[in-house]
């Protein structure tokens, strides 16, 4: 390739790609830990204004971690983690007919930050068999460029990749419409079909690991491309 000895092929990938995605994992890093401070004030400001309209809703942050942290907003837990390697886009995805990836495709590779929503419940009484769902993931490449793929507005609000750069009132709003999501996504009574038998184990072990699953759309279809969640 291009009469390069096996060496500098080596070499010239490390340059490449190993230095490419170390800068690309900074930038996520950092978008991440944007979001982490930002979200540990808008968790603050909401507390209070919270404790005036009900001392009995919720709302909490906690750090987990380097890569990790939860978001409690009444009985809803979103949490957001960052994963440490870094991704490029399949050749399907959509990111490849934006010119902008077209003019450098070196921009596809990307950090990716994922939003969870649990029910805290399943956590506080560990309730190991509930299910959460994966609502938003946050991508950032090697210029500090960002989308979102997502859920309704985390969707089609932040999909700019052109365009969008990383800054602490786009994070702000990112985390807004995250939490008014997870608040508007109900939690609903499965089918009776699916619940309506039930073992001696299940029942037995029911009060202490809670071993009856539940979930937000449980017994429903849920699809990654598709908005209705019935």
């Amino acid at each position: 390739m291009d009469g390069l000895t096996p060496r500098e092929l080596i070499i010239k990938s490390l340059k490449e790609k190993s230095s490419l995605k170390q800068d690309i994992y900074h930038n996520a890093l950092n978008t991440f830990n944007l979001l982490k401070s930002t979200a540990r004030q808008l968790a603050a400001d909401l507390k209070k204004e919270a404790i005036a309209i009900d001392k009995r809703v919720v709302i909490d942050f906690k750090d987990k971690g380097a890569f990790e942290f939860e978001l409690r907003v009444a009985g809803d837990l979103l949490i957001f983690s960052m994963h440490t390697n870094i991704f490029e886009f399949d050749k399907s995805h959509n990111v490849w007919k934006s010119s902008y990836v077209k003019e450098d495709s070196l921009r596809s590779f990307c950090g990716i930050i994922n939003i969870y929503n649990f029910l805290n419940d399943s956590f506080a009484y560990n309730r190991v068999n509930d299910t959460g769902y994966v609502i938003g993931r946050i991508f950032v490449n090697k210029e500090n460029h960002y989308f979102v793929e997502g859920k309704r507005q985390l969707g089609f609000l932040y999909n700019d990749f052109v365009h969008s750069v990383v800054e602490e009132t786009a994070i702000k709003a990112i985390l807004e419409s995250t939490i008014l999501y997870c608040i508007n996504f109900d939690l609903y009574t499965p089918p009776f079909d699916s619940i309506k038998e039930i073992s001696v184990a299940e029942m037995q072990t029911a009060s202490e690991g809670m071993q009856i699953k539940t979930g937000k759309r449980l017994g429903f279809r849920f699809q990654a491309d598709n908005d209705d969640f019935s």
